[in-house]
C-alpha cells in the first residue's frame, strides 16, 4: 500500500508510472525500425514495389509510435532534477554523462533522419533512402543503448568513487562505465525484447489482413519478414535472458534471491523454484516446486558454488550496516569541520559501507543515533517484497515460452505454404499482439523493483535520494502525468487502429514516381 502523505513511495510511484508508460512505446520503435531495414533492403535488391509498400506502410507506423515515445521519454530526464535532486546532486557526474551524449547524438540524429525518411521518398535514390533508414535504425538502438548504459551503472556501480572532497560521487573510469558487463547484457536482451515485439505487432496485423483476405500479397510478405526476424530475435531474448541471470547472481544477490524465493543458502547447486507461493513474513515458500541443480547452473553455471540465500543476506546486511553508521557519523565530523587524521582514518576503515549506513535515513536522525530497533527495520528494508518479483518473472518466463511456440508455429506454416489455411493459428497471433508488452513490462518491473531499496545498488539508498517536495505537489504532478499519458495512449491506439484499417493502399498513390528512380545510389 502506498502511504499517501509519503514523499519517497509518492515519488517511486510517479517515476514508475512515467517509465512504464514510456516503455509502451519504446519496444515497438526499436523493432520496427529494423523490419523497415530488411523490407527496404528487399526492395533496393529485386525492384519490387511491394516491398516499398510494406516499408512505407509499416513506417507510418512506426512513425505514429516514434513521436508518442518521444514524448512521453521527455518527461522522465525532467523528473531526475524534480524529484530526485539529491540523487542528481550526488551521482550527477557519472549519470549524466550518458544521458548528456544520448541527447547530443542518438537523439538528434534519429530524429534528424526520421524526417529524412518520411520526405525523402522523391528525393534521394533508393540507395541513398535504404541508407537514411538503416540510420534511424542506428539511431533508435543507439539511444536505447546510452540510456540502458546509465541504468546499467545504477544497478552495478562501477568506474566511480566517493570523493571526501566534494562529498559526491565522481566518475574515474569512463571505459568501465561503458564497458560495464551489466549494462551490455541489459542493452542487448532489451533490444531484442523490442524486435520480438515489433515482429509479433506485424504477424498479428497481417494476420488480421489474412483472416479478412485482404492485400495477402502484402501480407504475406510482411509476414515472412516478420516471422523470420522474430523467431531469431525471441531466440536471442532466452539465450541472453540466461546471460542476464547470470551477471545478476554476480552482482545483484538480493535480487536474485528475492526473484527465486531463495530464503536458506542450500547446497551446490541450487535447485530452481518453478511455482510456489512466497510468504516473506514467515520466510518460506509454501507448496514449492523445485528443479534440481537448474537455478546453481543459471546463477553460477557450476555445480558446486551456492546461491546465497535471503537469511544470510540479511545477517550480512546487519553487519554492513552497523559499519556504515561508522562510516556516516565520521562524514558528519568531517563536513562539520573535524580534520584530525584519526576521523579520516575512520572513514576509510567502512568507507564501502558508507551506502548501508544511510538505509537508516528513515528511522534515524542523526544516523549515529541508531539502535537496535532501527537497524532491524533497516536489514528488513534491504530485502525488495519477494512475490511481487517471484510472480513477475514468472510471468514473464511463461509468456515467452508461449510466444517462441508462436513464433515457431507461424514460421513453419508459412514455410509449407499452409498459412492461409490456418485460421485458429492467425487468430492467435491477432490476440497474441499484447504479449510482448507485458512480457516486457513484467521484465522492466523485476530489474528495477528488485533493486530496491536503491537507488544505486550498494551506494545510495532511495531514501536519502528524493527531492523536498510535498506529497500535494507529487499527488498533483502524478495525475496530471497518468492523465496526459492515458490520453496519448488512446491517441496512439486510434491512430495505429485507423492506418491499419485503411490498409497499405493509402501509401501506394505517390508510388509511381519514386518508383523511376534509379536502382541505386
Amino acid at each position: 500500500m502506498i502511504n499517501p502523505d509519503d514523499v519517497v513511495s509518492l515519488s517511486r510511484l510517479q517515476f514508475g508510472a512515467t517509465a512504464m508508460f514510456h516503455f509502451l512505446f519504446v519496444p515497438l520503435t526499436l523493432g520496427l525500425s529494423w523490419i523497415l531495414v530488411i523490407a527496404e533492403s528487399a526492395y533496393v535488391m529485386t525492384g519490387k514495389v511491394v516491398y516499398q509498400e510494406i516499408t512505407r506502410f509499416w513506417g507510418k507506423l512506426f512513425g505514429i509510435n516514434f513521436v508518442m515515445g518521444v514524448t512521453t521519454g521527455l518527461t522522465l530526464e525532467f523528473q531526475f532534477g524534480t524529484n530526485w535532486a539529491y540523487y542528481s546532486h550526488y551521482v550527477g557526474d557519472i549519470f549524466g554523462t550518458p544521458l548528456a551524449v544520448e541527447g547530443l547524438m542518438a537523439f538528434f540524429l534519429e530524429s534528424t533522419l526520421v524526417g529524412l525518411f518520411f520526405f525523402g521518398w522523391d528525393k534521394l535514390s533508393r540507395g541513398q533512402h535504404l541508407l537514411v533508414t538503416a540510420l534511424v535504425a542506428l539511431g533508435s538502438n543507439l539511444s536505447a543503448l546510452w540510456i540502458l548504459i546509465g541504468n546499467g551503472w545504477m544497478q552495478n556501480p562501477v568506474g566511480a568513487e566517493f570523493n571526501l572532497l566534494t562529498q559526491r560521487m565522481e566518475l574515474t573510469d569512463v571505459a568501465a562505465v561503458l564497458f560495464n558487463p551489466v549494462a551490455q547484457v541489459k542493452f542487448v536482451h532489451t533490444v531484442a525484447a523490442g524486435y520480438v515485439a515489433a515482429s509479433l505487432f506485424v504477424m498479428g496485423v497481417s494476420s488480421w489482413y489474412l483472416l479478412r483476405r485482404r492485400e495477402q500479397a502484402f501480407a504475406l510478405r510482411s509476414f515472412a519478414i516478420a516471422s523470420g526476424f522474430g523467431l531469431a530475435a525471441i531466440l536471442s531474448v532466452i539465450v541472453l535472458g540466461d546471460e542476464s541471470g547470470y551477471r545478476t547472481g554476480e552482482v545483484q544477490k538480493v535480487k536474485l534471491a528475492a526473484i527465486e524465493a531463495e530464503w536458506e543458502t542450500e547446497p551446490a547447486p541450487a535447485a530452481f523454484t518453478l511455482f510456489g507461493f512466497p510468504d516473506q513474513q514467515a520466510e518460506t515458500t509454501h507448496a514449492a516446486i523445485k528443479i534440481p541443480y537448474m537455478m546453481g547452473l543459471i546463477a553460477t553455471r557450476s555445480l558446486d558454488e551456492p546461491v546465497t540465500g535471503i537469511k544470510d543476506l540479511k545477517r550480512e546486511h546487519a553487519q554492513r550496516i552497523r559499519q556504515g553508521i561508522e562510516a556516516v557519523d565520521a562524514l558528519e565530523r568531517i563536513r562539520a569541520g573535524d580534520a584530525s587524521e584519526a576521523t579520516r582514518a575512520r572513514f576509510e576503515r567502512h568507507r564501502a559501507d558508507l551506502g548501508y549506513g544511510l538505509l537508516l535515513t528513515p528511522y534515524a536522525n542523526p544516523i549515529a543515533s541508531a539502535d537496535e530497533a532501527a537497524i532491524a527495520k533497516a536489514v528488513d528494508d534491504s530485502i525488495p517484497p519477494v512475490a511481487p518479483l517471484f510472480w513477475s518473472f514468472r510471468l514473464m518466463v511463461g509468456l515467452g515460452v508461449v510466444m517462441l511456440g508462436l513464433f515457431v508455429a507461424g514460421f513453419v506454416q508459412l514455410c509449407r505454404h499452409r498459412l492461409t489455411r490456418s485460421p485458429r493459428l492467425l487468430r492467435a497471433l491477432l490476440w497474441s499482439i499484447p504479449l510482448p508488452w507485458l512480457a516486457i513490462e513484467a521484465g522492466w518491473f523485476v530489474a528495477e523493483f528488485g533493486r530496491q531499496p536503491w537507488t544505486i545498488s550498494d551506494v545510495l539508498p532511495v531514501s536519502a535520494s528524493v527531492s523536498l517536495l510535498s506529497a500535494g505537489q507529487l499527488w498533483f504532478s502524478l495525475i496530471g502525468i497518468c492523465t496526459i499519458y492515458l490520453s496519448l495512449l488512446v491517441v496512439e491506439l486510434f491512430l495505429l487502429c485507423h492506418v491499419i484499417g485503411k490498409g497499405p493502399a493509402m501509401v501506394r498513390a505517390p508510388l509511381v514516381s519514386s518508383s523511376s528512380l534509379p536502382r541505386s545510389a
